[in-house]
């Protein structure tokens, strides 16, 4: 049997291929300190599971390929809170995220067609792309200036003729970088000049922690080429339910996704009731939550200010951090965490940062960490990380 060329092309998930390492280091008595995953430990709300106890039908069906109208009414309502005019006809139920971020790059992109991008950003942007065989073509930026946009002209220099969208986390996954009104604005000229694609992912939108956020939503001159990813997985802490949306007041995108949505058929009809309650949470919990990550990202920075020969920027939303790590290779150092060392068999797994990158050799030495644990695992995970870069023997 021949295995396509397409799917061979596809890489690893950073964030997971290491996890055999982990399970043997577990198997071994070694506890872990997950910094590698962006799983909350927030408990998510009880109106989740409240709704789907009271689910009462008799069969369970096929739902709407565009998502049940009560939840595709929350989300409209969420939007408007947020002053965003997203009506329920612009709103379309994916299986999470991911497929929201499938759905937008088979829609707008032909094979050979490119996505612009700014390194580092989420891994498996690379999937969703190279699976439909579109470029991902990305723009660097650094920890110096805080993984900031670079100059404007910077930015025009790489749009080509086969250049479709621009794509970008706001905030961050994996730099917690939050862009500024400026940075947007200069996205939103050259998107609305070359008549691009805005895929604007927005699912860390309620983790902002210094300043106030804003959604390319609020910018009428890009409505009619703005896409945007939603997920309640962040947001809730719902990761394992997999409901997002794809939102778009283009009607000739969204009957393009309307034929992806009917192709899959639907999204599960218990995860959607369970994410209409969601969306009725109050407030409260978002605020707590905040205040829990603010309190999260500034234990992990003190930490790792304390640690000889490592850098970071400090984020300012979402729930990660990159860092620039005085190893020959972040990969190794990593397996070399979860195979050979351990403090009180305590040990500590993060993803390596090669796997945010497209461009060949770029994050060699920088690692990804989730700062999704208690401030006081946090303090001690990065204290075993400081005794590993120690005795590492691959230390620069």
């Amino acid at each position: 049997m021949k295995i396509s060329q397409r799917v061979q092309a596809l890489t690893t998930s950073p964030i997971r291929r290491l996890s055999p390492y982990a399970a043997a280091a577990k198997a071994k008595g070694k506890k872990v300190y997950h910094l590698n995953i962006g799983q909350p430990d927030i408990e998510t709300p009880e109106l989740f599971m409240d709704s789907i106890r009271k689910f009462d039908e008799k069969v369970i069906a096929y739902s709407n390929s565009k998502g049940e109208e009560c939840l595709v009414d929350a989300i409209s309502k969420y939007y408007k809170e947020w002053d965003m005019p997203f009506e329920p006809a612009d709103i379309y139920v994916t299986n999470g995220g991911s497929e929201a971020l499938r759905f937008a790059v088979l829609a707008l992109c032909d094979p050979g067609d490119e996505i612009l991008v700014f390194e580092p950003f989420y891994a498996n942007y690379n999937s969703f792309a190279r699976e439909n065989n579109v470029i991902i073509k990305a723009i660097p930026t650094s920890v110096e200036n805080g993984y900031h946009l670079p100059e404007e002209k910077v930015i025009e220099a790489a749009i080509t003729p086969k250049t479709r969208a621009i794509l970008l986390t706001n905030p961050s996954n994996p730099t917690g970088v939050v862009y500024s009104k400026e940075e947007m604005e200069i996205i939103a000229r050259l998107v609305c000049k070359y008549d691009l694609g805005l895929i604007s992912d927005e699912v860390y939108r309620e983790f902002v922690y210094d300043g106030k956020y804003i959604s390319f939503g609020t910018m009428p001159e890009v409505l009619d080429n703005l896409i945007i990813i939603d997920s309640v997985s962040k947001r809730y802490s719902a990761c394992g339910a997999r409901i997002g949306c794809i939102i778009s007041k283009n009607a000739q995108f969204q009957q393009q996704i309307l034929k992806c949505c009917q192709a899959r058929l639907c999204s599960p009809i218990l995860e959607q009731v369970g994410a209409t309650a969601l969306y009725s949470t109050p407030t409260s919990y978002l605020d707590a939550v905040n205040k829990e990550y603010k309190k999260r990202r500034d234990t992990i920075k003190a930490a790792l200010e304390k640690l000889p020969g490592v850098t970071s920027s400090n984020p300012k939303g979402a729930f990660y951090l990159m860092v620039k790590l005085p190893v020959d290779d972040a990969e190794k150092f990593a397996i070399w965490l979860l195979e050979s060392f351990d403090v009180n068999g305590e040990t500590v797994m993060f993803a390596p940062g090669n796997g945010f990158y497209s461009t060949p050799g770029c994050g060699i030495d920088e690692a990804r960490l989730a700062y999704v644990l208690k401030c006081e695992d946090i303090e001690k995970a990065i204290a075993i990380l400081g005794e590993g870069l120690k005795v590492y023997p691959g230390r620069k």
